[in-house]
């Protein structure tokens, strides 16, 4: 009996101690593995600044470029909101002057020679049409070509107003369109950036591919940012413009008709 103890102690020590060294080795791995991670985790700035001072140099330029490209956004929504305003309440002040009663030469004398806003281009325009046919030698006001001079004068200036006044509505539809797709970018090539830097320090830790996966998704969350207000002030400012065309074109029908009525009075006296 003795024998066979003391060689299960022979055989069964190497055992124990290789066993012992093999839970010593994994015990060590995991804690260089936590370690490493909460270093990671302890040495990365998840602020919105410091997520785009770690990022990748190109996510860094797409996110520059759509920072910019929101800023220049609310730039052109400003402009447009205050003009839109500004034109709107100029034209009802015009208005109020042209069905006043009063005369229409005065009033073009008032506005015509430097019309300030789209109505009164629009009321300039068919008053010197009007005029020169009257000063055509031998014309007759009341033709219908006269009448068509002024409706095509009137619809000129209308299109050349409105093209002034939608300046900028394509970068708008751009911004909104284009803008996710550009952080989508940002965001793959900041995640090919992370998945290469995990290969390299062979540690697919969650705490270690957090940082970099960060860092990629704020590209996208930035063009989301820049996107949204774009494609609403687009859609809302677009129909400010067509409402406020509607208005000239209904002002310049009208002009039209209240000319023609004074040509065919005046060729009938």
């Amino acid at each position: 009996m003795a024998m066979w103890s003391r060689r299960d102690g022979n055989t069964g020590a190497p055992a124990a101690v290789w066993a012992g060294n093999r839970t010593s080795k994994g015990t060590k791995d995991v804690n260089s593995t936590v370690d490493a991670a909460n270093l990671v985790t302890q040495g990365t700035d998840f602020s919105l600044w410091g997520l785009f001072l770690e990022a990748n140099f190109v996510v860094k330029l797409v996110m520059l470029g759509l920072l910019l490209a929101s800023v220049w956004v609310w730039a052109v929504v400003f402009e447009k909101v205050v003009s839109l305003r500004k034109v709107n309440r100029e034209a009802t002040a015009f208005e109020d002057r042209f069905w006043s009663g009063g005369s229409l030469d005065e009033l073009f004398d008032q506005e015509g020679d430097n019309p300030k806003h789209p109505m009164a281009s629009v009321f300039s325009a068919a008053m010197n049409e009007w005029r020169r046919s009257k000063r055509a030698a031998g014309a007759d006001i009341a033709h219908s070509s006269v009448r068509e001079r002024i409706d095509r004068a009137i619809t000129v200036t209308v299109t050349r107003e409105m093209e002034r006044m939608e300046r900028w509505m394509v970068f708008l539809a751009s911004v909104g369109a284009t803008a996710p797709f550009i952080g989508l970018f940002g965001t793959v090539w900041g995640i090919m950036h992370s998945f290469a830097a995990i290969a390299q320090m062979h540690n697919t830790n969650l705490a270690v591919v957090a940082p970099g996966i960060a860092e990629a998704l704020f590209a996208t969350a930035i063009g989301l940012v820049a996107a949204i207000p774009a494609v609403l002030a687009y859609n809302k400012i677009s129909t400010d413009l067509s409402r406020f065309a509607a208005r000239l074109e209904g002002f310049g029908s009208e002009f039209s008709a209240i000319l023609s009525r004074q040509s065919e009075a005046a060729a009938g006296a």
